[in-house]
């Protein structure tokens, strides 16, 4: 049997141990109760009559989760990720899956309910507290890229191909915000080919100077990658991405490199032909600003798989949120955060999911966060 205590996700289990203190603290402050409309009863039922197999595990009210990032090697990743806090492992560290539910990597859980497990476990266990749409699989990944040299120039499939010749991975579409960037730092992003057939033969004859467009990049740029788009991010680029939950990527060119052991990393030729748009189309966002008593809020993308938006807050500030469940990080400066009557710590680095059992959220401080959702 389930007790649901009304107030905002919080829950009374049968069959472990009693936390007595913590639960009658919540009741009296918090709770009605389904199926026992008194609580001084329930409580009489619990203290007096010592049914030791109630328990709160807690009495986590699931409202905000934070995470714990992955953390992946690279070619061409560096050491910069040390600057948000983390304690990254040795060796050239590319890739922080800050939230992220991938067969590949999958964040850890730090607080809750749901503490220990992976984000990837706690949505099949409970796909409605992060999700009101119905998912196969939790919709979005969230990185930090330290492009400390060159990524390989790629293109990712959209939905239906990756389906097909991806044993049922996602497409990928994806955004980047410039966290950083070094002088004369540049991009790769898109091609300047017309036809399917003067791409296919540049690509054959290498022409990869006359084929790629660069763009020069600076801290707070913003890019919208759809699939299809062919891209790479440029040395001395930090970049933080917002993508569809998928790992599937392919490489057209990758300099001549070689890894550890001396091996070329694989190519794919054929299925970068068959799934780049030609000819080149440059999405152009229309960015919303809008400032509120200490916040500034900028929406960057409110695109087909997700929106994404920059959040400045000096001070004390109300945030409502939308009701599919956000997802944010912190990328500069610290503060603290207000759900409900619990004040969280909250600094760089730190990434946190606001699930849909949250309507809003009082922040307090001088950061910068970003902010994502599910379409």
């Amino acid at each position: 049997m389930l007790f649901k205590v009304k107030q905002e996700g919080c829950y009374i289990r049968r069959g472990d141990k009693n936390n007595v203190e913590r639960l009658k603290d919540t009741l009296i402050r918090k709770c009605t109760i389904d199926k026992i409309a008194n609580i001084n009863f329930l409580w009489y039922y619990i203290n007096v009559m010592k049914i030791e197999n109630i328990y709160d595990e807690e009495i986590v009210m699931d409202t905000i989760i934070f995470l714990e990032p992955v953390f992946a090697e690279r070619i061409w990743g560096g050491r910069n990720l040390e600057k948000f806090n983390y304690d990254i492992p040795e060796g050239n560290i590319g890739e922080a899956w800050v939230i992220a539910a991938h067969e590949n990597g999958s964040s850890l859980i730090k607080n809750g309910d749901l503490k220990g497990l992976t984000l990837k476990e706690a949505y099949e266990k409970r796909p409605e507290l992060f999700t009101k749409k119905k998912y196969d699989k939790f919709p979005l990944l969230v990185k930090i890229l330290d492009a400390s040299d060159y990524l390989s120039v790629q293109v990712h499939p959209e939905d239906d191909y990756a389906r097909v010749n991806e044993n049922g991975e996602l497409g990928k579409t994806e955004c980047w915000y410039v966290l950083d960037a070094k002088e004369n730092a540049e991009l790769i992003y898109g091609h300047t080919a017309k036809t399917k057939e003067e791409f296919n033969r540049s690509i054959d004859e290498e022409k990869w100077d006359d084929l790629f467009i660069r763009e020069k990049v600076k801290k707070g740029d913003f890019f919208y990658i759809p699939a299809g788009t062919l891209h790479a991010i440029g040395a001395g680029n930090l970049i933080y991405e917002v993508q569809q939950n998928s790992d599937t990527t392919y490489r057209v060119y990758d300099y001549d490199r070689t890894d550890k052991d001396g091996n070329k990393r694989e190519l794919h030729i054929e299925k970068t032909k068959d799934v780049t748009m030609v000819p080149f189309e440059k999405v152009q966002l229309e960015q919303e600003v809008y400032e509120v008593g200490n916040i500034k809020v900028t929406q960057l993308a409110e695109e087909r798989y997700f929106g994404v938006y920059k959040i400045e807050v000096s001070g004390e500030a109300e945030l409502t949120k939308n009701d599919t469940g956000n997802l944010f990080t912190v990328l500069e400066g610290q503060g603290r955060i207000k759900v409900e009557d619990i004040v969280y710590d909250i600094k760089k680095g730190d990434s946190f999911i606001l699930t849909t059992q949250c309507n809003d959220c009082l922040l307090d401080g001088e950061m910068l966060l970003i902010g994502s959702y599910d379409r």
